[in-house]
């Protein structure tokens, strides 16, 4: 397997596209994106268990509720959720790409970002859609950047790889930069495949995977309204069809973890006043639930992620984080280490500090990659999470995001 250019395009019979239709008030930011596959196309996706949900999930869960789609459609800017008339909306762009694109309404996955809570005007949707058709391409570039909000950079990943004697390729984009705390799902990502597989195994591939990815970001704390990560994969790669548990299907899920883990890496990142992206790779756990669990918990402390803010290797606050995560561990058994590219280092063994150089310490932590290495000594089980550090301009975004 390795990583290739064209991220949802790079897939076979996939094109996407990017304009400004009016939703941002800043013209230089394109805020609609379309991505369409030649073919219909088995189609999954995995949602936030807010119970505030944004209007657009609510009509994708039943336009793929037949396991099929062609096309996705997302704004950026404005979130459709809490809308009095969010569903006819969300309704409207899937009849848009209908009368536009000539694809099906019931084929089309929506989705939109942004605030939360403001009336949407549909028709400024409907004056981009002719130039978002007619830019089609596959550059996914400028699509990439249209479901953009306060990210600072584009989100895209694809990979080949081989199913039998047929190359095969996944791509995605995804956003997400604040309001990053997933329970299920996690801001939006968009997934592409050219791979022959059923709905059925496409679904479990997602849920699946999702667990070990997604699921393993916090920047804030704050589960979004509008998470979604959907895939559409359709066939053209020509493989024989995935339609059950084997090797083929054991190799589509190793390419799609390496998709979706390459994105979670750039969201946790780009977290919204990141100065360094933190992972949490813990091991010892007695089983997989606890270590994911553990693993969370320290990327998404406040305290852990201020101290990683100032380079100070305060490993009580780890140890602080794992007691109160809720896992049935020994706190007299863990171990902690500091790593990056600046080198590693030991500070707690057995649940108590060791002598370590202060000086040494906040180098590896001033790395814009910073690994804490917990064993719980208490198992086999294993997990990665990432985070990123709490800065002030955290604050300074958010304190006047909407106004």
């Amino acid at each position: 397997m390795e990583f290739i250019e064209g991220s949802v395009c790079a897939a076979r019979g996939f094109s996407a596209s990017g304009v400004h239709c009016g939703i941002r008030k800043n013209r230089t930011k394109p805020d609609l994106a379309l991505i369409v596959s030649e073919t219909t196309a088995s189609a999954a996706a995995v949602y936030t268990k807010n119970l505030v949900k944004g209007a657009p999930i609510s009509v994708t869960k039943k336009n793929i509720s037949d396991g099929k789609a062609r096309a996705m459609i997302c704004n950026s800017g404005n979130a459709n959720t809490c809308n009095a008339d969010g569903l006819e909306i969300a309704e409207k762009m899937c009849s848009l790409v209908e009368r536009y694109a000539g694809i099906p309404a019931k084929d089309v996955i929506v989705a939109s970002t942004g605030v939360i809570g403001q009336p949407l005007n549909v028709s400024v949707i409907e004056g981009g859609m002719s130039a978002l058709v007619s830019g089609l391409s596959a550059n996914a570039d400028i699509a990439a950047e249209a479901i953009m909000t306060t990210d600072t950079k584009r989100k895209e990943a694809a990979v080949s790889f081989m199913i039998g004697d047929k190359e095969c390729r996944i791509g995605g984009i995804a956003k997400g930069s604040g309001m990053i705390h997933p329970n299920m799902a996690t801001m939006l990502v968009f997934i592409t495949s050219d791979v022959a597989i059923s709905p059925e195994m496409l679904s479990l591939a997602l849920s699946e995977d999702v667990k070990d990815s997604f699921n393993m970001i916090s920047v804030d704390g704050d589960t979004s309204t509008n998470d979604m990560v959907s895939v559409l994969s359709n066939g053209m790669a020509g493989n024989r069809p995935i339609t059950g548990r084997g090797e083929d299907f054991d190799v589509f899920c190793k390419a799609l973890s390496l998709i979706t883990k390459n994105l979670c890496r750039k969201i946790a990142a780009d977290g919204e006043g990141a100065t360094r992206l933190i992972e949490c790779r813990l091991a010892g756990a007695s089983d997989e639930q606890s270590a994911r669990t553990a693993a969370r918990a320290v990327v998404s402390s406040s305290l852990v992620k201020a101290a990683m803010f100032g380079s100070d290797a305060n490993w009580g606050r780890v140890l602080c984080a794992i007691g109160y995560s809720g896992i049935d561990t020994d706190p007299e058994k863990i171990d902690v280490s500091f790593e990056s590219a600046n080198g590693r280092i030991e500070v707690c063994r057995n649940g108590s500090g060791v002598d370590f150089s202060e000086e040494i310490a906040k180098k590896i932590l001033t790395s814009d990659e910073v690994v804490i290495d917990v064993s719980l000594n208490a198992g086999n089980s294993c997990a990665v999470a990432w985070g990123c550090d709490l800065t002030y301009d955290y604050v300074k975004i958010n304190g006047d995001y909407r106004t």
